[in-house]
């Protein structure tokens, strides 16, 4: 069992478990999902963000984990606390089609586009293979009666997080006894810098050129969090004068669970698009040094032998 969590303390763990917030969520719930982890083969589970419109589609994500939150401790009679919703598989975006259509009326002037999933862009030339990550086009959006082929294109980020794995989650909460949510047990943190610079930054610049020189916007959604992370970004004062259009979401917390929401539309070029993505300053070489000796001093003191 893990120690108590002293007050204060803070940690991430589950928001939201294969589509359901973990805070309106039953201990029998919990514990039963929990322990569906430890089978080989469980049953597939309904992915509720894009079951909408008569469609049927299932959790591809290995756990099942849409997102996770901040938990912080308090005084007992207080309970716990917790921070915003942070979007850790893009599959969470899709909810009810709320994205696409805000996307849709703001770039193509109708509210029902078509969407259309994971269109290759790039295509090999050499030797090379054209890489994964930024081969296809998440999704785009059609108008579906514009003879002309209206279109524009949506590159969908979430956050990638570090640290302890979910299974050590999925194991506390499985032994979990009461009713009481339990503290996280791992130490993770949100890797923006994995997410943005590294990841969503060589899409935008692999793909979006090509897309503006064609006449065609690029539609960027990310929620509030990854949003605020970013550095200052100067925006245009029209969607014509754009390349770049960011859809931020955030999440509105009911009885019933999480609801996403349309938050703020910024409309960027794409240079712009990546200052913001970059902004980072090197610290300086006393405190780089520092860091160094810090480092040092722990890496011996784990090769002293214990007394």
């Amino acid at each position: 069992m893990s120690a108590t969590p002293k007050r204060g303390q803070r940690a991430y763990g589950i928001a939201e478990w294969y589509g359901e917030s973990i805070l309106t969520m039953s201990p029998a719930r919990r514990r039963q999902l929990a322990k569906m982890q430890e089978e080989k083969d469980p049953e597939p589970m309904p992915c509720p963000s894009r079951c909408y419109g008569g469609a049927v589609a299932f959790c591809s994500k290995e756990g099942g984990v849409c997102s996770l939150r901040e938990y912080r401790t308090r005084p007992p009679e207080h309970g716990m606390a917790f921070g915003p919703v942070c979007t850790t598989c893009p599959y969470r975006f899709e909810e009810n089609g709320t994205v696409f259509r805000w996307i849709g009326t703001e770039l193509l002037g109708t509210q029902e586009p078509i969407v259309l999933p994971q269109i290759p862009f790039l295509e090999r030339t050499g030797g090379g293979p054209a890489t994964k990550d930024v081969g296809r086009i998440d999704n785009v959006l059609v108008h579906p009666t514009d003879p002309a082929l209206s279109w524009c294109a949506v590159e969908i980020q979430a956050v990638y997080f570090s640290g302890g794995n979910m299974g050590m989650e999925f194991d506390a909460l499985a032994s979990a006894r009461g009713a009481d949510l339990p503290f996280p047990t791992g130490k993770r943190r949100l890797d923006y810098r994995s997410s943005g610079p590294k990841r969503l930054m060589p899409q935008l610049q692999t793909k979006v050129p090509t897309i503006s020189r064609w006449g065609k916007k690029t539609a960027v959604v990310v929620d509030d969090g990854f949003f605020n992370s970013l550095g200052a970004m100067e925006c245009v004062d029209d969607v014509s004068n754009g390349e770049i259009v960011w859809f931020v979401v955030t999440y509105e917390e009911g009885t019933d669970g999480l609801r996403l929401t349309p938050y703020s539309m910024h409309v960027t070029t794409l240079a712009d698009s990546v200052r913001g993505l970059t902004a980072a300053k090197p610290v300086t070489k006393k405190e780089f040094e520092d860091r160094i000796r810090r480092k040092l001093a722990e890496a011996s003191a784990s090769r002293e032998p214990a007394s």
